[in-house]
């Protein structure tokens, strides 16, 4: 999970270095291009078939998720082309609360009230990094938390289809549909492009499906919720690479309010492994 964490941020940091030259929707874009063309690499190396693949019963599900990592990944980018990279990365860490959020009417989850108090405790870390009214704020600031919102969608959807579909067939259908959603939205956006372009495009899309196999393969070998605190090690790669890149050095702002947002999702996990803990222990 640490690999693919790291992976993730490397794409993030190529991406940003071309906010100046392409749009966001366009990153995005090249970014599903490499990503299913190298999904397709790695299934003929398997002789897996494509048909077998793209077989599911819940191909309306498959659409969804993966428009919903579209949008996730297009905010996301959005907000990198006016704002550091920690400072998205930070509040793009609301994902997990906003998961909390939907999880009840989605899964019918019952939400303790541990749950709300870190969902208030991360949204005043979002605010404390955006700081509105303090004189830097900017619009975009709002873009990594509507990728966030995306970004829950993504989850709880994963989370029903695992259930039914094999690992190559939810990778297939995330790649092939990220490139035909994506597709359909560039076109309002399409910019000239050159060589390097596409060479950021497929070594970003190579990455990105690295990181993924790296998350499934940490999902088959460890549950989730031991898995789930290894996601805010994103914040330390981008922190550092922020520095490196772009000469970015973490606020205040942004040191207390990633923080927070990160003691907001480990007190989560603490007191839920402490209830996982207890039920064994009484054999419920």
């Amino acid at each position: 999970m640490i690999t693919a964490m790291f992976l993730i941020s490397l794409v993030d940091s190529f991406c940003k270095v071309f906010t100046d030259e392409l749009h966001a929707v366009q990153l995005v874009w090249g970014y599903f291009v490499g990503i299913f063309a190298a999904l397709c690499l790695y299934f003929v190396f398997r002789r897996l078939g494509f048909r077998a693949l793209a077989h599911t019963n819940r191909m309306g599900l498959h659409w969804f998720r993966s428009g919903c990592l579209v949008g996730s990944i297009m905010s996301l980018f959005v907000g990198l082309t006016y704002m550091p990279i920690a400072d998205a990365t930070a509040i793009g860490f609301m994902a997990p609360l906003f998961i909390t959020i939907l999880s009840i009417p989605l899964l019918n989850e019952k939400v303790g009230t541990h749950r709300w108090i870190a969902v208030v405790a991360g949204l005043i870390g979002v605010v404390i990094i955006i700081r509105p009214g303090g004189g830097i704020w900017h619009w975009s600031s709002i873009m990594p938390l509507i990728g966030a919102v995306f970004f829950a969608f993504y989850q709880i959807t994963t989370r029903v289809i695992t259930s039914n579909d094999r690992t190559q067939t939810i990778l297939f259908h995330t790649g092939f549909g990220g490139v035909v959603w994506s597709s359909i939205i560039v076109l309002f956006f399409w910019n000239e492009t050159r060589t390097e372009h596409w060479i950021l495009f497929f070594g970003t899309g190579i990455l990105g499906a690295l990181a993924h196999l790296c998350m499934v393969s940490a999902f088959r070998r460890a549950q989730a919720s031991l898995i789930a605190p290894f996601n805010y090690t994103k914040l330390i790669f981008v922190g550092i690479l922020g520095f490196i890149m772009f000469e970015e050095v973490p606020t205040l702002n942004t040191l207390i309010g990633s923080a927070l947002i990160v003691f907001a999702g480990l007190f989560v996990y603490y007191q839920e492994s402490r209830t996982a803990n207890t039920n064994n222990q009484t054999g419920e």
